[in-house]
């Protein structure tokens, strides 16, 4: 089978043997599959995240002396089925699938380990108990898209935002507007989106954004003009003297405080933001940009070293997550999300190249801002997205 193999930083098309379904799992024909920008990452810095993977204990992770097919977002069709595979899965199913597979006897990163070879390729090994039927119809565009708007819904339900809060996206590559995305289908009554790039500001009004901001000329978190929010500790300092000097003429002061306390009144206003950049620095610059309390959810992956100053996190009280991945379960969800037309991921999709194209459509990736996400199709010829 044909497949894309990148080592030593070069993409190429070469020529491997057709993998064979062990115990429980399936061979799928690859249909579609996506470039992530953990793939672009991946193909010139995976040696940075070597010592990283090592110490927590996962040794196979892609190295750059070591050919590995990437590619974790896909969809295919079922060609064989190995035994004990369950029967919903019979031959041209369409199905989307985890990316991990049982190999060399461990679990390995699908398209991250040179032991589970990903979609960037004619063919490729999916688990039966972590794929799911496409249903309704979907398209294969659509279904590909599953995986990276679950790492977004992840991001989403672990920042436990709601409804009246203000969002602020940082960064609207595919991650951001798949975040947007999701923000929108919950129905958040604030999106800030802020991006240099006016065509994926323009994108990210298409995901859902409401305010849309270029951070060279206007801040995103002064863009909503968010009543109550705090951003200067002297304002902090004067918000508790003030507000004690107001409470302590009441009787029973005390219980005021507790009950506006139990209902959130007695903080300042804060936004929930989305780090969907994942270069050095812009932590950082969050946390000094920030109003106080803000929950800063860590989307993008840094594969680098970077530095944060704690004092400034520390005064301004943030409350940081970092996430990564999904549960099988959000994986489902996702999938019959975008199948039942709860999720509008339409904007994403920008282009489409056959294996041939890989190369060319990683230098376009890297340079040109009007692509988002670039979708491998194994059938085709196109060698440009």
């Amino acid at each position: 089978m044909k497949a894309v193999s990148c080592e030593h930083g070069n993409l190429s098309v070469v020529d491997l043997a057709t993998p064979q379904p062990a115990r429980g799992q399936l061979l799928l024909e690859v249909r579609r599959c996506g470039i992530c920008g953990s793939d672009l990452h991946a193909k010139d810095h995976a040696d940075e995240l070597t010592g990283v993977m090592d110490e927590m204990g996962y040794p196979d992770f892609m190295r750059g002396d070591t050919p590995v097919v990437l590619g974790h977002e896909f969809c295919g069709e079922v060609l064989e089925r190995g035994r004990g595979a369950a029967k919903e899965f019979k031959a041209g199913t369409a199905v989307v699938s985890f990316p991990l597979l049982r190999a060399s006897g461990g679990v390995h990163l699908t398209g991250l380990s040179p032991l589970a070879p990903g979609g960037y390729a004619e063919r490729v090994l999916v688990e039966a108990a972590m794929s799911f039927v496409v249903p309704n119809g979907l398209d294969v565009d659509t279904a590909a898209l599953t995986e990276p708007m679950a790492v977004a819904l992840h991001a989403v339900r672990r920042s436990e935002i709601r409804r009246r809060d203000t969002a602020i996206v940082i960064g609207c590559g595919p991650v951001g507007l798949a975040v947007i995305c999701h923000l929108k289908a919950l129905g958040v009554q604030t999106i800030v989106a802020s991006d240099f790039s006016t065509t994926r500001r323009e994108m990210a009004s298409l995901c859902g954004a409401h305010v849309v901001v270029d951070p060279g000329v206007e801040s995103p978190y002064a863009a909503t003009e968010q009543s109550g929010a705090i951003t200067r500790a002297p304002e902090l300092y004067e918000l508790g003297v003030g507000s004690m000097e107001k409470l302590r003429r009441l009787p029973g002061w005390s219980h005021l405080y507790r009950m506006a306390d139990a209902v959130g009144a007695a903080s300042p206003k804060r936004p929930v933001v989305f780090e969907c950049v994942g270069v050095p620095g812009v932590i950082d610059g969050i946390v000094g940009a920030v109003p106080v309390q803000t929950r800063v959810v860590v989307v993008g992956v840094c594969m680098g070293t970077d530095a944060i100053r704690p004092a400034m996190a520390i005064g301004k009280e943030i409350d940081m997550r970092f996430v990564f991945g999904y549960t099988p379960l959000e994986f489902r969800d996702t999938l019959h999300m975008l199948a039942d037309g709860k999720l509008d991921a339409s904007v994403l999709v920008t282009g489409t190249v056959g294996l041939n194209g890989v190369a060319r459509a990683f230098e376009v990736l890297g340079t040109a801002e009007a692509h988002a996400k670039i979708l491998i199709d194994p059938r085709s010829t196109a060698v440009a997205p």
